[in-house]
């Protein structure tokens, strides 16, 4: 591992300030200090920002404010996101394993790296790690990556589960940086590839994320699914957080859709949302919705099976979801 710096901020502003060229900032480090090791990451100093004041979860009116250093197993198993969110409690517990749920924090669950095994062997071209370089995965080993929103520079696949959740209920993602604060809602935190694959987000440099602010729930059911090889410790190969509200006449009042394991980022199933609304509530509509989100979908040789597996899981969760 390269020798760096350290240092512990105190508060938001503090580690606003603290941040110059070539830190990184350091939250539960799950993620980040496995890719120091790898020698994937190289900062010239950290900026702990673990300890910040930002570790509360609540109620805002109907909705919710989750501070950025809140970690996940609190999160996913706090009586608020309980009663309100049962979608974020399953997506959050269907993450990793209890330890790193222990450590991880909600800021650097949502700023973990979209990667691919390409990416973190350093011995490998990788546009993640330099532009230009190429993507090996494309004509190599890419039977877990994308199928949806990738380009000839990465097809690497977010692998959040929470995120998926807060793209499904409308979250608003709080930041603060050297040019002020600002909110930036989900979806939208996260980037597609296009032609720049390194950068995985919008934020700026030097940009902390504080909070995340839920608005009230939606109307109806909500659930998270998630589709992966093992019981534990996977990545989703396919995942579907959905809300459903069926009206007194069988039709469908509103819906949300949101699919991990498919893109760069999480992605909003906007398409299937639009074909769904005041359709009949049954498995034909739903079938139909998930065809023409889907219709976008550009697999692989190797990795064609996501899309039937994404389209029966959409199918299957909003069956079970249906009063």
């Amino acid at each position: 591992m390269k020798p760096f710096e350290y240092t512990r901020a105190g508060a938001a502003a503090g580690a606003v300030a603290l941040f110059r060229p070539g830190d990184m900032y350091l939250g539960g480090g799950t993620n980040l200090v496995d890719l120091m090791r790898l020698g994937v990451a190289e900062p010239e100093r950290l900026v702990d920002v673990s300890r910040l004041p930002l570790d509360r979860v609540e109620a805002d009116g109907d909705g919710l404010r989750v501070g950025a250093a809140v970690r996940n197993s609190d999160l996913g198993a706090h009586p608020l996101v309980l009663a309100r969110y049962p979608m974020l409690a399953r997506a959050v517990l269907s993450g990793a394993s209890g330890q790193i749920r222990n450590m991880a924090t909600v800021g650097g669950n949502l700023l973990q790296r979209t990667r691919c095994p390409y990416f973190q062997d350093v011995s490998k071209p990788c546009n993640k790690r330099l532009r230009g370089s190429g993507c090996p995965a494309i004509p190599g080993d890419h039977a877990h990556l994308a199928v949806l929103g990738h380009s000839p520079a990465c097809v690497a696949t977010h692998p959040s589960d929470m995120a998926v959740a807060l793209a499904a209920l409308d979250a608003r993602v709080h930041v603060t940086g050297p040019a002020g604060s600002r909110e930036v809602p989900m979806p939208g935190l996260h980037r597609l590839p296009g032609d720049e694959p390194d950068r995985d987000t919008v934020l700026e440099p030097g940009e902390l994320i504080t909070a995340v602010a839920l608005p009230p729930p939606p109307p109806g059911r909500a659930t998270y699914r998630k589709v992966r090889e093992r019981a534990s410790f996977a990545f989703a190969l396919v995942s579907v957080a959905a809300a459903l509200d069926v009206g007194a006449d069988g039709t469908v009042a509103g819906v949300r859709l949101a699919l991990g394991g498919v893109a760069h980022a999480p992605w909003r199933a906007t398409r299937a949302e639009a074909a769904l609304l005041g359709a009949p509530a049954g498995e034909e509509a739903f079938a139909r919705a998930a065809e023409a989100e889907l219709e976008q979908a550009v697999p692989l040789p190797r990795n064609a099976y996501k899309v039937p597996l994404a389209r029966n899981l959409i199918v299957q969760t909003l069956r079970e979801l249906t009063p």
